[in-house]
């Protein structure tokens, strides 16, 4: 049997054996806030072929004002995004926050043009909630300025928020409840029992009771009412009984029963409806869709639904009466990604931000009828930048399947890639974009990244779905669980075999991309199979699961335990380090480019510190950028910036040349 060392001893030797070794060329830039080490200076004529891609932006919708004819948007036109409002389809965009952090969660209040939003500090997640007067711009901070916050709820007559916070111990994720005029009342409502996440989702109309989100895992969440009066909590739908996924959406018309979206007896997600009372059954609306149901919303009058469906990896909308139980497509929305659905506060229209592989993330108004079904003409209200580029010319994916090593009813199963190319015939070098999560799921959005490579590399793109992602059904999505979790690596193998039968794809010059836990796949890759790949690109990887977990923040230590594995287990803690990168870095023998944000509460930065040190310490080319103000991904446009030059150098040394 294979000896495991103790990672910490791992770590600790390499970082002494890193520390004989050559001094790394170290660059500060960006104001000192970028710290480059082993990465030349980017030429500039690369600064300059760059410029229009780094400058196109996007309109996501966040909320609509209180008369319903203009809306809040979240925008960039400076470093960060902040809220813009608009009050007609196309019309200007009009300023009203002026932060140097950029603006989350924003949530306007019911009855009033007041707007609720969350900042955080360089990236460091710990957001505060603030209340804004869009009148006159002033803001006051409404939470400690210390405990992570966010996820507010306001009633329906504007007088209290819900809100989740780890002010009470900074670990349990809580449910909170504040009259915003007076923050001295904040006061928990539901105590947080486990390391799970409990949410608000909705007040009922009296606002004596809120609909309860209690998130355990990708696949196990449940659906409480809590009672305010008496701070009962009922479980509604979901639980250690019947384990399943079950989001809340909201109260009926007459508070005598809840919405929500679950599996429960089925592969897919579904809109759902049972009675406010524990045990009772759930009514599914939706059986007919064999999707995932995903994004939702309610009218104010509680007589249609709004939602959309993931249907392999595209969206699609419908609209749904009540009371009848009927539903129909809204067949006049573009073929891409739709979320953010909100009806505005007269019911008259439905909101929504729009994405395609060609087009950024826009905001869209749907005209309604008077019946719940009845719809007419989708608005466009803004209009994104795209840095003068001619979309027309960008190139949209192909959705494809390939073999891999388990088999399915006895035939290989096929897991499922997007793919881009570049114009020509090939054979085109290729980058392997592996999506995050785990659970995550790679769809075909705009990406003007990819768009980029593609027309100033000339590679072609492929975004794989490997088990474990979300999307395809729960079986699907618990392939990698547990001791499973390397069975998604070889995934990323049998797509490597693919990709050599393509002729217009050059097997002999790959690369690997990815973040967060697509870094850990990019890191595992590069062990693994590190004699079929030219260059690797981890942006806040995992290392080392049992380091990871470690170090984690105490908020998600126990949420992350639950999908890669509880450290604490002995078997559990000599699997992780048996398939820890950092275990195995003797065996990646080409050059990584390793991206960290120094306040990154997801992934700490001593995860891309130790790789980086052992690297170096066996004399393998590394390239390596830390933003001191920056956490999980880089928000700020310089540092973004820097970073797109730096892959796109990066690749041209090591996977074209």
């Amino acid at each position: 049997m294979k000896k495991i060392v103790p990672s910490f001893l791992t770590a600790t030797c390499l970082l002494l054996a890193a520390a004989l070794a050559a001094e790394p060329v170290v660059r500060i830039v960006n104001n000192g806030n970028l710290v480059m080490e082993d990465i030349p200076p980017i030429p500039a004529a690369i600064v300059d072929s760059l410029n229009q891609y780094q400058n196109v932006r996007s309109a996501g919708f966040q909320d609509w004002t209180a008369d319903s004819k203009g809306i809040y948007i979240s925008t960039r036109f400076g470093d960060v995004n902040q809220i813009h409002r608009v009050d007609m389809p196309g019309g200007a965009r009009h300023q009203v926050t002026f932060y140097k952090e950029p603006i989350g969660g924003v949530n306007r209040q019911p009855g009033s043009s007041n707007v609720i939003f969350t900042r955080d500090a360089g990236g460091s997640e710990f957001s505060q909630i603030f209340v804004l007067d869009p009148v006159d711009g002033t803001t006051t901070m409404l939470t400690d300025g210390e405990s992570r916050n966010g996820g507010t709820i306001w009633d329906r007559e504007g007088r209290r928020i819900t809100f989740t916070s780890t002010a009470r111990n900074g670990a349990s994720n809580d449910v909170w409840m504040m009259d915003p005029e007076d923050p001295s009342s904040a006061e928990v409502v539901l105590e947080s029992p486990d390391g799970s996440s409990w949410s608000a989702a909705e007040f009922s109309a009296s606002g004596s009771k809120v609909l309860i989100a209690n998130y355990v895992s990708i696949a196990d969440s449940r659906v409480n009412l809590l009672d305010l009066d008496t701070g009962a909590v009922t479980l509604l739908a979901g639980g250690p009984g019947n384990k399943s996924a079950n989001f809340p959406l909201a109260f009926d018309d007459d508070n005598g029963g809840v919405w929500y979206v679950t599996d429960q007896g089925s592969e897919f997600r579904q809109l759902a409806w049972q009675p406010a009372e524990a045990g009772a059954e759930p009514e599914i609306v939706t059986n007919d869709i064999n999707w995932d149901v995903g994004d939702g919303s309610i009218s104010h009058d509680r007589t249609r639904i709004a939602f959309t469906t993931n249907e392999n990896g595209m969206s699609r909308v419908y609209l749904m009466d009540t009371r009848t139980r009927e539903f129909r497509v809204v067949d006049n929305i573009p073929t891409g990604l739709a979320f953010d659905l909100t009806f505005s506060p007269d019911d008259s229209q439905l909101a929504m931000t729009l994405n395609t592989a060609t087009t950024p993330s826009d905001t869209f108004v749907l005209e309604l009828g008077d019946d719940p079904l009845e719809y007419g003409e989708l608005i466009r209200w803004t209009t994104s930048e795209v840095g003068g580029l001619d979309t027309s010319q960008f190139r949209s994916p192909e959705l494809v399947s390939f073999p891999t090593f388990d088999e399915v009813n006895g035939a290989p199963r096929q897991i499922p890639a997007w793919v881009y190319k570049p114009v020509g015939e090939g054979p085109f070098p290729v980058v392997v974009s592996i999506h995050g999560g785990p659970e995550g799921q790679s769809r075909p959005g705009f990406s003007s990244t990819y768009q980029m490579w593609m027309d100033k590399l000339g590679v072609a793109v492929v975004i794989p779905n490997v088990r474990g992602s979300s999307g395809y059904g729960k079986s699907y999505l618990a392939l990698d669980n547990d001791f499973k979790r390397e069975d998604s690596v070889r995934d990323v193998g049998s797509l490597l075999d693919w990709i050599a039968t393509q002729p217009d794809l050059d097997a002999d010059r790959v690369a690997v991309f990815g973040g967060s836990y697509g870094g850990y796949m990019v890191l595992a890759s590069s062990f693994h199979f590190s004699d079929r790949l030219k260059a690797a690109v981890d942006i806040v990887g995992i290392s080392n699961f049992v380091t990871f977990l470690e170090n984690t923040q105490d908020y998600r230590r126990d949420l992350r335990r639950v999908e890669y594995g509880d450290e604490r287990d002995p078997a559990m803690r000599a699997h992780l380090e048996s398939i820890a990168p950092m275990n195995h870095v003797d065996k990646i023998r080409h050059p990584m480019l390793i991206v960290q944000g120094q306040n990154d509460p997801r992934v700490p930065v001593t995860e891309s510190a130790q790789i980086v040190a052992a690297l170096r310490a066996q004399g393998q080319a590394v390239w390596y950028m830390n933003a001191m103000n920056e956490g999980h991904g880089y928000r700020k446009k310089e540092n973004r910036d820097v970073y797109q030059q730096a892959t796109v150098l990066f690749l041209q040394k090591h996977l074209i040349e």
